[in-house]
């Protein structure tokens, strides 16, 4: 009898699938885009741990602010360094680089690489500014400037060599696809950053608007969304509303008209730094940072209002802000979709990874430096220009008769007015 019974239809194994920390889980009982964050019901705590971690954040990036420029400047470089880290680890096969020692070594070399290469054009200039007043620095930085771009090739080439020599039969693909995907996260990575450090140069405030406002539209898209988002924004991603969306850019083009006259009323937020030097700033703001009154009517309490004319740039920024970049973070919910995950990484709780925090800062970070450039700066040769080509193209020689010569030039000048 016993046999009898084991006669039945054989019962196929349970299989086991690891899934991935942060795999999303798709909702088999409700339809992409309906699971909003008004109905979620853990949504309670998930807002404190995001609110938690916000203030941290916030608080941490005020307090590098007010230490300067150069600080920024790092803070950008470990944010890279963790934006990095985390798209690398997004394709990488641990079962693939056990057999390849090494090769993730030389993702980082083209890393640094490009590294070396983006901020030594931005900041060649203000090096040399900060190294005037030593001889052998300034020809030794003035070589190095010099022969930057031969210097950045030759790295670039020996990491092509070395990945040349580094190809292993039935390895092929996957290496080749991991040497595209390190040129493609470069492009991401530093497209942006280059115009980032730019801005924080001309003007802290170039900087610290854009990010704020981005960060602004976040919070205040979450919170719209919180306790007030019904209606779906967009499939890519699920807990957007218009509720959320509408709100945050009404909060956002607010906050940049306020913001631009807290923010153009600080020296040390408006003046351009020219050097790598830590002290503080004093230079003329220029007429967008120099308020104007305006009259108000008459039944109102205030005979006047005073406004900065960089306030109607800052709006314009806003409706980038709370409009256009916020297509960024669509994008990369798009690409987290086509890769099956629900965060870049876990360094934020709450937030997800760096990555998840910066995908609207690329994109509001190029669109300031260009509006800056086009709208701002005047559209003509400027000292600092000029300077830097003489500094960076000419001998200490050629420098030296250029001084001269243009000596000569002015006295002339002088005399003849005379």
């Amino acid at each position: 009898m016993q046999s009898e019974n084991n006669t039945s239809a054989p019962t196929t194994p349970r299989l086991r699938h690891r899934r991935r920390s942060n795999e999303a889980i798709p909702d088999a009982t409700k339809a992409n885009g309906s699971h909003l964050l008004v109905h979620d019901r853990n949504k309670y705590k998930s807002f404190l741990v995001r609110a938690y971690s916000t203030v941290w954040m916030i608080a941490g990036f005020v307090l590098i602010v007010y230490m300067g420029h150069l600080y920024i400047t790092a803070m950008v470089v470990v944010i890279q360094i963790f934006m990095a880290r985390e798209l690398f680890n997004l394709l990488r096969k641990a079962h693939e680089e056990r057999d390849l020692p090494g090769f993730r070594m030389l993702n980082w070399h083209f890393f640094f690489t490009a590294m070396l290469f983006v901020y030594g054009r931005i900041l060649s200039q203000r090096l040399v500014n900060t190294v005037t007043s030593d001889k052998f620095l300034y020809q030794f930085v003035s070589s190095l400037i010099k022969y930057h771009m031969v210097i950045c090739y030759f790295l670039y080439i020996s990491g092509f060599v070395w990945f040349i020599l580094t190809l292993k039969k039935k390895m092929y693909k996957y290496q080749f696809s991991q040497y595209a995907w390190t040129h493609m996260i470069l492009i991401v990575v530093f497209a942006q950053s280059s115009f980032t450090v730019a801005s924080i140069f001309e003007g802290i405030f170039w900087f610290l608007l854009p990010a704020s406002l981005i960060v602004i539209n976040d919070i205040a898209a979450y919170i719209f969304g919180f306790f007030f988002g019904r209606t779906p924004l967009i499939k890519l991603s699920p807990k957007k509303t218009w509720e959320g969306f509408i709100g945050a850019s009404v909060a956002t083009i607010t906050s940049a008209f306020v913001l631009a006259n807290i923010m153009g009323r600080f020296q040390w937020l408006t003046c351009p730094r020219k050097d790598l030097a830590t002290g503080w700033l004093h230079c003329d703001p220029g007429p967008l940072f120099k308020p104007e009154s305006f009259p108000l009517p008459g039944w109102l309490p205030w005979k006047e209002i005073t406004i900065l004319p960089v306030q109607w740039h800052a709006l314009c920024l806003g409706l980038f802000a709370s409009i256009i970049a916020p297509f960024g973070g669509f994008f990369a919910s798009g690409f987290k979709r086509a890769f099956k995950i629900k965060d870049f990484g876990d360094s934020i709780p709450g937030h997800g990874g760096i990555t998840d925090r910066m995908d609207c800062q690329m994109v509001m970070a190029v669109f300031a430096y260009i509006y800056h450039q086009s709208f701002i700066v005047p559209q003509s040769f400027r000292v600092e220009m000029i300077l830097e080509q003489i500094l960076t193209a000419l001998t200490y020689e050629e420098q030296k008769a250029l001084y001269m010569k243009l000596g000569e030039i002015l006295q002339e000048r002088l005399f003849g007015q005379s």
